[in-house]
């Protein structure tokens, strides 16, 4: 298999070891007929009388079905709120185990089309708002959360209008605001984000089962914290509105909002009837990749599963960490140019402050692996584009094409070895199978992909001066380095893949 295959199958695994189905029959079990307890990774919850789901997110469709199984007779009614065509696609894809019995008690709400909030959406949050508001003490609401849950959820607090805030997000995002901030600014606009659904279906016991798509599993940030205690407040959503210049343009409708909300988080307490249970992440994505990659034979390091910051920056890392192993191949893992490297990565893992990272700690394995082996690197997270152009893209395309520029850079610069020594495979993938409003996951580069471009009269550079990666990938070499995954059902950030290997010598 070339680099290529292995980088593709790589993904595969991480993507399919968090699958909704096998993930949630792996956490939850329904125990005993007389007095049912639905058991949740070992934390047992009775079923005192109703048990009701409602859910929203990409990857839940797939959690419902799992659910349904599992819940059997028990479960009276539930609603989930799903992105647009996501039913067609899977069962175009022959993926029925994603998809619900035809005689099922959930009710599929479709929205969001190109992962923005709208009407449709807007009806499902008013439909699974309903819901929860008609609960008692003795019912259990079980609630299926996983990423793009946000968008499917909106209910702006009156007399905020679902369009105005969507323009208001549309904007931060432009302006390069993080997802983190993102989601401040929705919740404290929203009445069932930040805690807002849990304190309706009070007093039901409310048991969440969460797909984690963002870095380090916070619960009051993934798909915006619905069930969890917010800890923020009025002032960190105005503070974010001052730090991207918005402060001075809000719609009337949110200046009210704003003034009038409590300026101090909810307190704990009020969540005593919630458990917030993560059962997916992209950590247990990235183990599972690494467990195939040292299958393969690779030498495996994974780098962080908290990757955040502007594409071109992450892009330096990865050039300059796939420039160092290439100098260990070459016999100059050593010396004042290693040294140079190394010294330059550490200045910038410093400047991007990634949450958890200990590079130090990273460049030492790095360093004792050894050139005998292929070496594999792995990372996760999310970076964020900031939008010059006009052209079509994602984050993944744009960060793949990136380090292609900057692999063909380093390689042009190299008086010291000969370029060649290595060969170099980086893909860059949304775990969702959706990169941006594009039908592609994202995409494959190698350094000679700028080469080869401009044989084909492409100029990469103008292509990303115009935030164009996707067509610059769909028009080079008849989209072969485009990742084509279809909807996955699943959603757990992204996912990076380094393969580096010494080039046989004839």
């Amino acid at each position: 298999m070339s680099l290529r295959e292995h980088a593709l199958s790589l993904f595969r695994s991480a993507v399919g070891t968090v699958q909704p189905a096998p993930m949630l029959k792996r956490a939850v079990k329904l125990q005993g007929d007389r007095c049912p307890q639905l058991v949740v990774k070992g934390q047992a919850f009775p079923v005192k009388r109703d048990l009701y789901l409602v859910g929203f997110g990409k990857a839940v469709l797939g959690m419902a079905a799992a659910a349904e199984e599992v819940l059997g007779d028990h479960l009276i009614r539930g609603i989930i709120s799903v992105p647009l065509g996501i039913q067609e696609s899977l069962q175009r894809a022959g993926m029925q185990e994603m998809l619900l019995k035809p005689c099922s008690k959930i009710q599929v709400i479709e929205g969001a089309k190109n992962n923005l909030p709208d009407s449709e959406a807007l009806k499902g949050a008013v439909a699974i708002k309903e819901l929860a508001e008609g609960l008692t003490a003795d019912d259990l609401l079980l609630v299926l959360i996983s990423g793009g849950g946000s968008a499917l959820l909106p209910a702006p607090i009156p007399p905020i209008l679902l369009e105005e805030k969507e323009t208001l997000t549309k904007m931060l995002a432009s302006r390069g605001a993080a997802i983190q901030e993102l989601n401040i600014v929705r919740k404290t606009l929203s009445l069932l984000k930040g805690g807002g659904l849990a304190r309706l279906a009070y007093p039901a016991q409310v048991v969440s089962l969460i797909l984690s798509d963002v870095i380090g599993d916070p619960l009051d940030i993934i798909a915006s914290g619905p069930t969890a205690a917010s800890s923020h407040s009025v002032q960190d959503c105005l503070q974010i509105l001052t730090k991207y210049n918005l402060l001075l343009n809000l719609p009337k409708s949110v200046e009210t909002v704003l003034s009038s909300s409590p300026s101090k988080p909810t307190a704990p307490e009020d969540y005593s009837h919630v458990c917030n249970i993560i059962i997916g992440s992209n950590t247990l994505a990235l183990d599972e990749a690494k467990r195939q990659a040292e299958g393969l034979g690779y030498a495996t390091l994974i780098l962080s599963t908290a990757i955040c910051g502007e594409v071109n920056r992450i892009a330096t890392l990865y050039c300059q960490l796939i420039r160092l192993v290439c100098l260990g191949f070459t016999g100059l893992g050593e010396g004042p140019l290693s040294d140079k490297v190394r010294g330059n990565l550490l200045q910038l893992a410093a400047e991007l402050e990634i949450p958890g990272l200990n590079l130090a700690e990273f460049l030492r394995a790095l360093r004792g692996l050894g050139p005998e082996r292929p070496v594999c690197i792995l990372a996760g997270g999310e970076t964020t584009v900031q939008l010059q152009g006009t052209g079509k893209g994602g984050r993944n395309q744009e960060l793949a094409l990136r380090v292609g520029l900057g692999l063909h850079r380093a390689q042009a610069m190299e008086t010291s070895s000969p370029p060649g020594r290595c060969d170099i495979v980086f893909l860059s993938g949304g775990t969702d199978g959706q990169d941006g409003p594009t039908e592609a996951a994202g995409a494959f580069c190698s350094p000679e992909l700028v080469d080869e471009a401009l044989q084909e009269g492409l100029d990469v550079e103008a292509f990303l001066s115009n935030n164009d990666s996707y067509t610059f990938f769909s028009q080079f070499q008849g989209g072969h380095h485009l990742l084509v995954t279809g909807l996955t059902g699943t959603n757990v950030m992204d996912i990076q893949t380094i393969l580096i290997r010494a080039t046989e010598r004839s």
